[in-house]
């Protein structure tokens, strides 16, 4: 995510509500089995416990009978309702990220707004304020508001923005597709404005990425700048500016280097066109369907043949060179987490990528995963500062995991994920933004009350809980 200006009041005082009470450590068994010591717990004024109210909706039934559940699960609950805010670009509230971060971006909000809105049930109702599938219809429909006459759609909208601006436009930065999240909402609520917003507003962007995104004509979709991809300060990006020249997101730097083809980029699109596709068989629309899954074939070879090193087993950035990036970064799973490898055809690909990569404990089977670069990487940034992804394991990336690891038979090691990041986040119980991989300590300069963290533990503790 971007540096946003300084945090305001309420993100301060949900930053408070979650850390209201000191949390004892769960699932002892799995913390036993680690190498490093646990981290210490946070000690909170107990005058800030009265920030927490009491839970008038039901609970999931918790794996354990630790009440570190039931007191983390409040406090997330609260983060997350403290961060719905009206934006000044649009009249309906939304979820913002939160902690530092005073908006929405592409990149996570419409999943976050979605993730919320699976939760509706566990959620009470407050008298004039949205429900979660309000909230997590506004996390998308913003971005379609916003949209520019030429297709582009906004990088983010921040509670800074003032009626009338241009800002948000200055790079594309995607990760989870729009097109996917709102046609996983759809099926959710069955809103026909939804989906025929979604539909012509994802068209229109899939076109404005193929005219702005592909001058190298390679049929895949090129970075430009290091906020295209959300990764700040990842050595991925080292040497090219944050965002792109003049802020405008056609522009690309004038580097030797540049443009890049890059694989997660181009997975979104992938995803981005499936969704599309199932979007226009329900529309009746049989022709558009055809078209977007051919269209994500096409894109979907051209990663695996372009844009994949057998030797390596991992997806790196071709640069305008015909040089690979070699940075094993998070970038590789981003691929998986939009399901380009097939699990048939692609079988000895992904067990490469499985075996030598995500699920090596030596690179990204972290005991807290997923680091955002891998751990043997020659690149990887320590010590560990403040909202990079240049080490740390991300809740953006634990967020997005159960997107692709049940797809690809991995509902095991998912498991075990979940127990890891709740398990951190009950030590802790701030809501933090990103740990160290190997301890599960939460970056302390970054504050807390940061939505996707939240959102990790509500999930996670639902998914455990089979509810």
């Amino acid at each position: 995510m971007i540096k946003n200006q300084p945090r305001r009041d309420f993100l301060k005082q949900t930053a408070l509500a979650a850390a209201s009470v000191a949390l004892p450590v769960s699932f002892a068994s799995f913390a036993q089995s680690q190498q490093s010591p646990a981290p210490a717990v946070v000690q909170r004024p107990a005058a800030a416990a009265k920030s927490v109210p009491p839970p008038s909706a039901p609970r999931p039934h918790f794996p354990t009978a630790d009440p570190a559940w039931a007191v983390t699960w409040d406090a997330a609950l609260a983060v997350v309702a403290g961060n719905v805010r009206t934006l000044p670009r649009y009249d309906h509230p939304v979820l913002v990220e939160g902690s530092t971060y005073a908006g929405i971006w592409q990149e996570c909000a419409p999943q976050e707004g979605l993730v919320y809105g699976t939760l509706q049930k566990f959620v009470a109702a407050q008298p004039g304020a949205p429900t979660p599938l309000q909230v997590a219809r506004a996390n998308h429909m913003a971005f379609f508001a916003q949209q520019k006459e030429d297709g582009q759609l906004p990088a983010s909208i921040k509670l800074a923005d003032k009626v009338g601006t241009t800002a948000g436009y200055g790079q594309i930065q995607m990760v989870v597709p729009i097109a996917a999240t709102a046609w996983d909402l759809f099926q959710l609520t069955h809103d026909q404005e939804l989906l025929e917003t979604a539909y012509a507003s994802c068209s229109r962007w899939d076109a404005w990425l193929r005219q702005y995104r592909d001058t190298r004509k390679t049929g895949l979709i090129e970075g430009f700048c290091t906020y295209d991809t959300g990764m700040d300060y990842s050595p991925r990006w080292n040497g090219i500016p944050r965002q792109c020249p003049d802020a405008d997101a056609r522009k690309c730097p004038p580097d030797p280097t540049m443009p890049r083809l890059c694989p997660d980029l181009s997975a979104t699109v992938y995803g981005g066109r499936i969704a599309l596709a199932a979007m226009a068989r329900a529309l009746g629309k049989r022709d558009d369907h055809a078209h977007w899954l051919a269209d994500a074939e096409q894109i979907r070879k051209l990663i695996l043949s372009k844009l994949y090193s057998p030797e390596d087993a991992a997806f790196y950035d071709l640069d305008a060179q015909n040089n690979f990036v070699r940075v094993r970064s998070v970038v590789t799973i981003r691929v998986l987490g939009e399901h380009v490898l097939d699990p048939v055809k692609d079988k000895a690909i992904f067990d490469a990528v499985w075996t030598k990569q995500v699920h090596n404990p030596a690179a990204f089977w972290a005991p807290f995963p997923f680091p955002s670069s891998a751990l043997n990487e020659p690149t990887f940034v320590r010590p560990i500062p403040r909202n990079s992804w240049g080490g740390a394991s991300q809740a953006l990336t634990a967020l997005r995991a159960p997107r692709w690891m049940v797809h690809y038979g991995k509902q095991a090691e998912l498991t075990h994920l979940m127990q890891q990041w709740c398990t951190a986040i009950m030590r802790h119980g701030e809501f933090r933004q990103q740990m160290d991989p190997l301890t599960g300590d939460f970056t302390q300069p970054d504050p807390g009350g940061y939505s996707p963290a939240a959102l990790v533990f509500l999930d996670f503790a639902r998914r455990l809980s089979h509810a």
